[in-house]
């Protein structure tokens, strides 16, 4: 999951209509916003014909539109994991503008409630452990935990805002019903746990991936993470908050998720 947090001025997204996509048009509107938000080559681009598939086998396709203009979306599969289906949501997009507003965290609560009508129980994607406002938004204003790491997903992509690094990724599960995210959705509070491990991320980081004289500053980071993220989850740890300093730095917090929804765990 990428592409939803960047400075957007004067929007408010009161007046945007989130909907179940449906239409062609609709699809090839996702596509474009698609290119606009991550930069891909058209060989990396999701194609059309799997964004028209994907609600047809039980995926999601949901749309954010202000008037005619797509300013959103976000786009599922559904998968198997021990025996119990669930939704991948492989992307949710925002478009330049309407970044900061909340938009993000609209088009996932209406992607819950739209998972759940169907049946669903979890809803999980990657996302960059490196992206301190995503990794925000997952933790503290979803409820999503995360105790799976993979190295290198999706290869060295022709993203800019991959910085050329390897893909490694967080795997976020949003267990839909859960007490975490029943409690965080009516309190504005995640559950209190005891931390027994952080991993840090400077807020430099952007900066660093972005020139390729300074990229090596961001590799040593990666890596450096990466091993503590594999070394906690070993110890049974979860990804259960975040926290994010006076000057941008973030750390994510773990400690022992209790509850009982385990499926997803391997």
């Amino acid at each position: 999951m990428a592409g939803i947090e960047a400075a957007g001025k004067g929007v408010t997204t009161n007046t945007i209509a989130l909907r179940n996509c449906t239409e062609l048009e609709e699809f090839r509107a996702c596509v474009t916003l698609q290119k606009q938000v991550w930069g891909f080559a058209d060989n990396e681009l999701v194609p059309l014909r799997i964004f028209s598939l994907a609600p047809k086998i039980g995926g999601q396709v949901i749309g954010a539109w202000d008037g005619e203009t797509l300013v959103g979306f976000a786009f599922s599969i559904p998968g198997i994991r021990s025996g119990h289906p669930y939704l991948h949501s492989h992307m949710l997009a925002v478009k330049e503008g309407y970044r900061n507003t909340g938009l993000g965290r609209r088009i996932k609560l209406f992607q819950r409630e739209d998972a759940i009508a169907r049946g669903y129980a979890l809803l999980e994607w990657t996302f960059d452990p490196l992206e301190i406002k995503n990794a925000y938004l997952n933790l503290e204003r979803l409820g999503a935990i995360a105790r799976r790491y993979n190295i290198n997903q999706y290869g060295i992509t022709s993203s800019p805002l991959q910085g050329f690094l390897p893909t490694d990724r967080l795997v976020g599960e949003w267990w839909l019903t859960s007490s975490r995210v029943e409690t965080l959705l009516s309190t504005g509070k995640n559950p209190q746990f005891v931390e027994e491990a952080r991993v840090e991320v400077p807020v430099e980081i952007y900066a660093w991936k972005e020139q390729p004289d300074t990229r090596q500053k961001a590799a040593v980071v990666q890596l450096r993470n990466r091993e503590a993220f594999l070394a906690a989850f070993a110890r049974g740890l979860a990804c259960l908050g975040y926290e994010r300093d006076a000057s941008g730095n973030g750390r994510f917090l773990l400690g022992r998720w209790e509850e009982d929804w385990s499926y997803a765990s391997k």
